[in-house]
């Protein structure tokens, strides 16, 4: 495929040169165009005058003699030449030496005698010369006045020799333009271009370890600003993504690490001497607890990456949300009463959206409230339907809440707002982001505003 610069160059030569083409064609054709009326009204003139002639002086034949014998051979810059016939088509008068130049048979047929002709013939003779030829009716005046045919040839050799030098040059005018054209076509979209090729040689600099370069706005052509400002929008966008993974990459490392950790250091120990049944059971029902949060884990990221892959859809369905909400309850009950929480839920509407999404949503902000909630906490859920008919579920505790600085970050998987919680083997800092997905995947949205020492609500809006 061509490069971009060989087809702005291309355009611009193709186009300079039809606007040239056609300048140089219409001044040719105008050129030649009026040298051929200026000629043809010449003639048109002199059928007149020989027409009032043979009218006005039939019997004076000097003044016709001179006017059609010796009238052409004195004009040093115009040569033309004049023949009178009979009705016979027999030559009375004619210009010295024409039957030689311009014969009698090559004229076309003449005009009707009330009729002043309007057009001439070309005519090439052997020799090269080009006429113009022109025949008209005549008529002698008196009462004895007999009908004539005039003939009458203009010899515009020195005229086709003009045009042709004037095409000539023309023709070379039209050369000289297309390579004029060319040299300034071709350099106009190397300028015009070179930006775009800055922009090359700052994008060849950035890699995978050097996200850092950007393009900026202001170096640039308007057409080239805002592809300038997306690609440094991607940029920042991929820098955040990349540096996301590595922290994921570390996450993760760290999240696996422990409990394999804790299960090579506990078989160890169990190893190290002999044991009783009792102590064995006792390491394998311990090793249960780690595998538990392996496996968590891993359905966890499963699920992420399941939600963000673009094949991922859900099964929507309309059911009772609190119905959900009251069976949910049912199942944290026992870890309620244990850490002294009391759970509510307000409200009684119907949702769309997929149940068993609906209830993981749920289920892991009930987890983070009762984990973060103190003794005789209260957990309300709300259920709200507005105006859009979008429902609103929310869940509100009176728990410890979020400092400001972390509820931006509460969404990044593996991340904890409380360091001292990094090994609580009770969550694995993947719940906020989970929910995030599922809301993501319903095209709703999730959000939380917390008070440090007096709870946190998250607030999930399922679309109608």
């Amino acid at each position: 495929m061509r490069s971009i610069k060989w087809r702005l160059a291309t355009l611009y030569v193709a186009s300079a040169f039809g606007v040239l083409f056609l300048s140089t064609s219409f001044l040719y054709w105008a050129f030649a165009s009026r040298l051929v009326r200026d000629d043809t009204q010449y003639l048109i003139t002199k059928v007149n005058l020989l027409r009032e002639i043979l009218k006005e002086e039939p019997n004076d034949p000097d003044v016709i003699r001179e006017e059609v014998e010796w009238e052409s051979s004195s004009l040093r810059l115009t040569k033309y030449y004049a023949r009178l016939l009979n009705s016979r088509r027999e030559t009375i008068l004619e210009t010295v030496g024409m039957q030689n130049v311009v014969p009698l048979n090559v004229f076309p047929s003449p005009t009707g005698l009330s009729e002043t002709p309007s057009e001439a013939v070309r005519w090439k003779s052997k020799n090269g010369g080009s006429f113009l030829l022109m025949t008209a009716s005549a008529k002698s005046g008196g009462p004895n006045g007999r009908s004539m045919i005039l003939q009458l040839a203009l010899d515009i050799s020195p005229e086709s020799d003009l045009i042709a030098d004037y095409r000539r040059q023309l023709f070379v005018v039209l050369f000289a333009g297309i390579l004029l054209f060319s040299i300034v076509g071709f350099y106009s979209a190397s300028k015009g271009l070179k930006p775009i090729e800055e922009i090359t040689r700052t994008v060849k600099h950035i890699t995978a370890t050097q996200l850092q370069g950007r393009l900026g706005r202001s170096n640039w052509p308007q057409e080239l600003s805002e592809l300038a400002v997306e690609f440094d929008g991607m940029l920042d966008r991929l820098e955040d993504s990349f540096d996301r993974l590595t922290k994921f990459s570390a996450d993760i490392s760290h999240e696996l690490r422990t409990p394999i950790n804790n299960l090579r250091g506990e078989v160890e120990v169990a190893l190290s001497q002999d044991r009783t049944p009792d102590e064995y059971k006792e390491v394998l029902g311990s090793g249960i607890e780690e595998y538990d949060r392996l496996s968590h884990i891993i359905e966890s990221l499963l699920f992420l990456a399941r939600a963000e892959s673009p094949e991922a859809h859900v099964e929507k369905s309309t059911f009772d949300a609190r119905e959900q909400v009251e069976g949910l309850f049912e199942f944290y009950e026992a870890m309620a009463e244990e850490r002294g929480v009391t759970l509510h839920c307000e409200g009684d509407e119907i949702v769309d959206a997929d149940p068993t999404l609906f209830r993981q949503a749920i289920s892991n902000l009930l987890m983070n409230a009762i984990q973060h909630t103190p003794r005789g906490g209260r957990i309300l859920v709300e259920l709200v339907r507005n105006r859009d008919q979008s429902l609103f579920a929310s869940v509100r505790d009176d728990g410890t809440g979020i400092e400001a600085e972390h509820l931006r970050r509460v969404y990044d998987r593996f991340y904890r707002a409380d360091p001292s919680r990094l090994n609580n083997k009770s969550g694995s800092g993947l719940g906020l982001a989970i929910v995030k997905s599922i809301m993501q995947l319903h095209r709703g949205t999730v959000s939380i505003v917390s008070e440090p020492g007096k709870g946190t609500t998250v607030t999930l809006c399922f679309p109608a």
